[in-house]
C-alpha cells in the first residue's frame, strides 16, 4: 500500500496495452493511481524492452514493457486500460493480436477502460455497437459509424466499458475504474 492510497485493489492485476506514442499522462497517471490503490499493473506492448511516450507536444519518457501481447491471456487480468495519444491507438488497432485480445476482454465482462484516442481500439474490435462512448472529439464519427452513441462527457460507463475524453478527465476516469473493480 502506498502512503497516498489504500488496499482497495489488492490482489487485482491490471493490463495496460500501449506502444510508442502513448500519451504520457494517460498511461502514467492511471498506472500510479491503480498501484497506489493496491493493484499490480503490467505494461503490455508489441515488443519487449521499453516504449516511448508522447508528452503533449513532444516525445516524453520511456516506460518499461512487462509483457508482449503474444504472452498474455485475458484470464490473467482483472481489468484492461487503453491509454490514448494519437499514435498509440492508431498503431494498436492495426495489430490483429491486440484487437483480438481487446475483443475477448470485452466479451469476458471484465472492465475495459479507454481514454482519449484509446476508443479507436474498441471501434476496431467491433465492441461499441449500441454502447454509449466518449473519447477525444475527433473520434465521434468513428464511434457513430461503428454503431455507438458518442457523447461529450467527462467519463462514461456503459456495461463493462469505461471511456473518457482527455488528460483533464483522468481523476474521474481513475475513480470509475476503481469502482468497477470493487463494486459501488
Amino acid at each position: 500500500m502506498s502512503i497516498f492510497g489504500s488496499d482497495a485493489l489488492k490482489g487485482k492485476t491490471i493490463a495496460i496495452i500501449a506502444t510508442d506514442g502513448f500519451e504520457q499522462s494517460e498511461l502514467e497517471k492511471p498506472k500510479k493511481y491503480l498501484e497506489d490503490e493496491g493493484a499490480k499493473t503490467h505494461i503490455i506492448s508489441l515488443k519487449s524492452g521499453s516504449i516511448k511516450g508522447w508528452d503533449q507536444k513532444d516525445w516524453g519518457d520511456k516506460v518499461d514493457v512487462d509483457k508482449v501481447i503474444g504472452e498474455v491471456k485475458v484470464a490473467d487480468y482483472d481489468a484492461l486500460v487503453l491509454p490514448g495519444g494519437q499514435m498509440n491507438p492508431d498503431v494498436l488497432r492495426t495489430k490483429p493480436e491486440v484487437v483480438s485480445f481487446v475483443k475477448e476482454f470485452v466479451a469476458s465482462g471484465k472492465p475495459v477502460a479507454a481514454i482519449c484516442h484509446g476508443p479507436w481500439v474498441l471501434v476496431e474490435a467491433d465492441v461499441v455497437q449500441d454502447k454509449q462512448i466518449t473519447s477525444w472529439p475527433s473520434l465521434q464519427t468513428d464511434v457513430k459509424n461503428a454503431g455507438g452513441r458518442w457523447v461529450d462527457e467527462t467519463v462514461v460507463v456503459d456495461g463493462n466499458l469505461i471511456t473518457s475524453r482527455n488528460p483533464q478527465d483522468i481523476p474521474n476516469f481513475n475513480e470509475k475504474i476503481k469502482e468497477a473493480l470493487v463494486g459501488k
